[in-house]
């Protein structure tokens, strides 16, 4: 998995990994709607691209809220 382009398309198992937080972390989170992801059929998608937007959005969220 050290060839993640920004158009990739992840499982929830790749995702765990490349957030490095257990599968059923992540997929609580995705069953609350707090990671963007679509459900095909019985399993989950994530564009890595928004997974990284996700991840700033929520980096600056955290930030400004702060202390």
């Amino acid at each position: 998995m050290s060839n993640i382009n920004s158009d990739q398309v992840l499982t929830l198992e790749e995702l765990a990994l490349y957030l490095k937080i257990p599968k059923s972390t992540l997929y609580k989170l995705v069953q609350e709607g707090r990671v963007p992801g679509q459900k095909l059929g019985k399993q989950w998608r994530f564009g890595k691209l928004a997974i990284d937007r996700w991840l700033d959005s929520e980096q600056k969220r955290d930030g400004k809220g702060g202390q």
